[in-house]
């Protein structure tokens, strides 16, 4: 990430959780620009191996998230945006990008259910009676929430954009990345 310009990626971040919360999807012509931005910069400024290392992080990041997407879990869009982050940090910066990622959309869809749910306080009281039921006959029983119209969204291009702005702190802050 130190050759592709911080604040131009930020934008492309920016841009895609706000389309995703907005929209509900994140549009092509972003994650492909930010693909072809990056895999150019880095062909530019250090050649034939710059190009190859943003190419790899590109097909690591892609690869991170296509069995979610094929299983239905996420949209085309978050595993391209995935990819996009992959050409940007490369394969390394990637993986940690995916890790802060999936910690950023953990405690993001623990959000959204307990306000889906009925609010933390009904939240947490379920959760903390499940326990006790573990506890206590050593099978798990669930606690299941009022039925709902439907079940709640959650935009994953936020807890990517997030998790790849907490990597690439880390990175600046520590000079390493967590794995």
């Amino acid at each position: 990430m130190d050759d592709v310009c911080p604040v131009l990626f930020a934008g492309f971040l920016s841009a895609a959780a706000i389309l995703d919360l907005r929209t509900g999807k994140i549009p092509n012509v972003l994650t492909y620009l930010a693909m072809v931005t990056a895999l150019a910069v880095y062909g530019a400024t250090q050649g034939l191996s710059g190009l190859g290392f943003s190419a790899a992080g590109l097909g690591l990041g892609l690869a991170m998230l296509i069995v979610p997407y094929a299983m239905g879990g996420m949209g085309a869009g978050d595993v391209k945006l995935m990819a996009a982050v992959g050409a940007a940090l490369g394969p390394r910066g990637v993986f940690n990008a995916f890790l802060f990622a999936a910690l950023a959309g953990g405690l993001y869809a623990a959000a959204v259910l307990s306000v889906h749910s009925g609010g933390p306080r009904r939240f947490f009281a379920r959760a903390l009676g499940m326990f006790k039921t573990l506890l206590l006959t050593k099978s798990l029983g669930a606690s299941l929430p009022p039925k709902t119209a439907g079940a709640p969204k959650l935009y994953y291009g936020v807890a990517i954009s997030l998790g790849t702005a907490c990597s690439i702190l880390w990175h600046a802050w520590f000079g390493s990345y967590l794995v």
